[in-house]
């Protein structure tokens, strides 16, 4: 039976960034939010202001992706557990068995939801100019082929990639938004949990260092 790797974009992921098959480069950013809602409104001007010189300055594609996912408490809750029946201090005792108690009634109320904010960052050797149908089309059956990248090749198109995310965390910055670039575990994390919502909350993934990861 084919791998399911052989049905996705992705060829490898190694310094920090995401290698497609095409020979295209991703880096990905985690992004913090802001309650716009809170802001007066000459805050709320100036960051729509420094979002559209942000969007106009752009001279290549980028992503904005939002990823919803479903809080699990099980882990909190049976820490909590565990700390309760050490307690001694009967006040304490009674106060903590009241906190449990709220959040597993907050919890049978409904889903708790969390939601993390990126931005991917692409760099394409061969320019951002958009594909036509006919290479769009030549992709499609060329699918099973993988672009492996030298290290010296990969390393002077990750400079590039990492010096647009520099640019970008800085654009970001400006509105108040913090941006983290994600190493490798953390885009390889990133990947699975996208791809295996369900046993990724039950079946953790490994660290990269007891991965077996084949390089060039």
């Amino acid at each position: 039976m084919p791998s399911t790797q052989k049905y996705l974009d992705i060829s490898e992921v190694r310094g920090d960034a995401i290698v497609l098959k095409d020979g295209t480069l991703r880096a990905v950013l985690l992004v913090s939010s802001v309650n716009f809602s809170l802001k007066s409104e000459d805050e709320q001007n100036a960051t729509i202001s420094a979002y559209t010189q942000f969007l106009n300055g752009l001279d290549y594609p980028l992503q904005i992706m939002i990823q919803s996912r479903k809080l699990n408490l099980g882990i909190y809750l049976h820490d909590l557990d565990t700390r309760l029946k050490e307690q001694t201090n009967e006040l304490l005792k009674s106060q903590m068995a009241e906190y449990i108690d709220f959040i597993k009634e907050l919890v049978d109320l409904g889903d708790i939801m969390t939601k993390k904010f990126y931005v991917v960052v692409p760099y394409n050797p061969m320019g951002d100019k958009r594909r036509g149908f006919f290479q769009r089309l030549s992709d499609i059956f060329s699918a099973g082929s993988v672009v492996r990248l030298k290290r010296e090749r990969f390393e002077a198109y990750r400079e590039q990639l990492f010096k647009r995310a520099d640019n970008v965390m800085s654009a970001l910055s400006s509105m108040g938004l913090r941006a983290v670039p994600l190493d490798t575990q953390s885009l390889i994390e990133l990947l699975y949990n996208s791809y295996n919502p369900i046993e990724s909350e039950t079946q953790k993934l490994a660290e990269m260092n007891k991965l077996r990861v084949e390089t060039v």
